[in-house]
């Protein structure tokens, strides 16, 4: 994984390079409002490498945003080792976008100004509904741990639930975090063609995460912890309020009924829902992303990732769509400006331990019956075929080629019905590969090719993209060791599931993007006995004190 400090430094080397200095002035520009960032190299079949990055630069002069100003043409090559410039390569030129309307710091924003919103107070006067120990959390029905790490960023682990019937609290989840973020674009020009990144691996997810701010990334009643980190030297990096932890009131339902068949009375039963909130955001090069873990009182837990920031924008000489003859790999947003096609492909590490270590998985096929009986009305229904994966080989799932509900469940516990405890998968945003397999990018990034994998727990197989992700090889990843085809029946297993976004960027991405939000939810089932929070009752209303506003 690469430092933040190398980086830093190699960053500064093409404003001390005679060529590059030399290009810049050839442009029209002025040197001192050029940033280069650094960018890694990935791999494309060569035999032997050096820890190399390569620079693209960008400039500031009338904007802070400074990714959507590329300095086009100009390929930077640094060795790490050696911390100097190996290669240099200054192909073409085209006019940098304009920074007009590209500003999004307020303060140098100018009218006209876009919607206001009016502020809301949100009052606890009881303080928050959760306890903070260290890094041990608990919640209404909920324990478990909050831990970080350098690559992974937010760790969730030892989380259970209370189970009022049985008087005890369950394990749902020993160990969750993402263990890989593969960013391919998709330019194959001479300039673009290596920008398809392991985020964590290469950058650091967890290094990269950025301190929150109040009443903005986290609403009023959070609380908030600091992370540390080793840098290069070994003197310890503080992240103060790196996580934040909340209750979150949305307007959402818990659930309700209205009942109006029982004569001479009429019942409206709402319960409103309540969740708790773990959130980080990790800012790597142009993009932001918002990662949260969701506790639900239902015993549901929810993943989502927002993604924001900048797009990855490649100067060109168009400034309209009818001038373009070719493929330019993107979409024209404004004077010289192309949004770069790109996927984002986060992949989940789940050890869950459903009750117990010793879990399988099920796969339930919705399956048509056609009905032979004519005396029936109908003439089909759907019903469920359940599978056991006994290998690995049966648990690589493509979601959305067939009708089918995944679940981790535990074999040796079942409700009083006689159904077997577990967990179900629900998916979100699924995106499928469309690189051929063979090709370079997708050979590392060969964890993405199935949406769900299970493998039996080994605790060197931490990371999807393999231990050492910077120029990897496609020799240490997921699906390398899923193709071992290890029993995972009746057995501490782990779930892997990648949430993938194909993002073609409009207009509206730019200069900055909205959030674009994703996720999915592990889910009880039959892992009660009933709904847990059939008796949750209404939080109490807060009375606020009366007030009086002067005109």
């Amino acid at each position: 994984m690469l430092t933040f400090d190398e980086q830093d430094f190699v960053a500064e080397l093409p404003h001390k390079y005679k060529p590059f200095i030399e290009s810049v002035n050839k442009r029209g520009l002025n040197i001192s409002h050029v940033v280069c960032s650094t960018f890694t190299v990935g791999w494309y079949g060569e035999i032997k490498s050096k820890r190399t990055l390569k620079l693209q630069c960008f400039y500031t002069e009338g904007s802070s945003n400074l990714f959507v100003r590329p300095v086009e043409g100009i390929t930077v090559v640094v060795d790490l080792d050696e911390r100097k410039i190996v290669d240099f390569i200054d192909r073409l030129s085209v006019p940098v976008p304009k920074a007009e309307g590209t500003e999004y710091v307020t303060a140098k924003q100018k009218p006209p100004f876009g919607p206001t919103f009016k502020g809301a107070a949100f009052l606890q006067p009881n303080g928050p509904g959760f306890k903070i120990h260290g890094h041990s959390i608990s919640w209404a029905n909920w324990e478990f741990h909050v831990g970080y790490d350098i690559r992974a960023g937010p760790v969730i682990s030892l989380a259970s639930i209370y189970d009022i019937e049985q008087h005890r609290y369950r394990r749902v989840l020993y160990r969750g975090y993402i263990s890989e973020f593969f960013v391919p674009y998709m330019d194959p020009t001479v300039d673009w063609f290596y920008k398809t990144y392991l985020d964590s691996g290469e950058f650091g997810f967890g290094q990269s995460m950025v301190s929150l701010e109040p009443f903005a990334d986290c609403p009023a009643n959070a609380a908030f912890l600091d992370a540390y980190f080793a840098g290069e030297d070994g003197i310890p990096v503080k992240i103060s309020n790196a996580i934040c932890v909340f209750e979150k009131y949305a307007g959402d339902i818990m659930w309700r009924h209205t009942e109006s068949e029982i004569h001479d009375e009429e019942i409206r039963e709402v319960r409103p829902d309540v969740s708790l909130v773990v959130r980080t955001v990790s800012t790597v090069g142009n993009y932001d992303y918002i990662i949260d873990w969701e506790f639900k009182p239902s015993g549901s837990i929810k993943m989502g990732v927002g993604l924001t920031g900048i797009l990855g924008i490649k100067g060109t000489s168009y400034t309209h769509v009818d001038e373009i003859k070719e493929d330019v790999f993107g979409t024209l947003l404004a004077d010289n400006t192309i949004g770069v096609h790109h996927d984002h492909y986060l992949t989940y590490h789940l050890d869950l331990d459903i009750d117990g270590e010793a879990n399988s998985f099920m796969k339930t096929n919705l399956e048509t019956v056609k009905i032979s009986d004519k005396s029936l009305a109908r003439k089909s229904y759907w019903t469920v075929v359940r599978e056991t994966a006994k290998t690995e080989a049966d648990a690589r799932i493509k979601l959305g080629l067939k009708p089918s509900e995944l679940a981790v469940i535990n074999p040796n516990k079942q409700t009083k019905p006689g159904n077997k405890m577990g967990y179900r998968l629900f998916p979100g945003t699924v995106g499928h590969p469309l690189l051929v397999t063979d090709d370079y990018p997708q050979i590392r990034g060969a964890f993405t090719n199935y949406n769900v994998f299970v493998t039996p727990y080994n605790k060197s197989e931490k990371w999807a993209g393999g231990l050492y992700a910077d120029q990897s090889r496609g020799e240490d990843t997921l699906a390398v060791w899923s193709f071992r085809n290890r029993s995972i029946e009746n057995k501490d297993i782990v779930l892997w599931h990648t949430v993938g976004i194909h993002h073609v960027p409009c207009q509206e991405d730019y200069p900055i993007m909205p959030t674009l939000s994703g996720g999915f939810e592990l889910r009880p089932t039959n892992f009660f006995e009933r709904n847990p929070v059939l008796k949750a009752k209404r939080p109490k209303p807060v009375r606020l004190p009366k007030c009086n506003s002067q005109p």
